[in-house]
């Protein structure tokens, strides 16, 4: 539910078949990217709150606040890909590479007000599973 990427790779080890590991992965992925991706507002305004309430308690203690850099290296990262691959490669791909949760509220972020950008992450499931599956078990069989 968590690393969608690497999950394929424990079922042959647990001597599941392709379609168990195939259904479990997307299963695990769909209901995770389910669960974020409509809940991306309640999570971002946690961690603004929380942001803030850390802000207040250091301020209050008299400590010294530490500069954040705004422009972070996965900041321009996550950017550079909404603006070259939109909203097709940013829900297929996000929750693939970044994780189901972190892939999903990124995605929400961007686009989560058109209609197509969640059965594009289900899609993207469904597609990015079946490709991790076959190299999970075809290619893992050719060693």
């Amino acid at each position: 539910m968590v690393k969608f990427l690497f999950t394929p790779f424990g079922g042959p080890a647990a001597k599941l078949t392709f379609m168990e590991t195939y259904l479990s992965c997307v299963a695990g992925g769909v209901f995770s990217a389910f669960i974020f991706f409509f809940m991306s507002d309640f999570f971002m305004k946690k961690a603004v709150l929380k942001r803030r309430e850390q802000y207040q308690a250091a301020l209050k203690n008299g400590a010294v606040i530490p500069f954040k850099k705004k422009f972070t290296f996965m900041n321009k990262l996550v950017v550079r890909m909404k603006m070259k691959i939109g909203i097709f490669g940013v829900a297929m791909y996000a929750p693939l590479f970044l994780s189901v949760p972190l892939g999903s509220i990124i995605t929400a972020k961007f686009y989560g007000k058109e209609k197509k950008t969640f059965p594009l992450i289900v899609l993207g499931m469904f597609i990015n599973g079946l490709i991790t599956s076959s190299l999970a078990y075809f290619a893992g069989s050719l060693f």
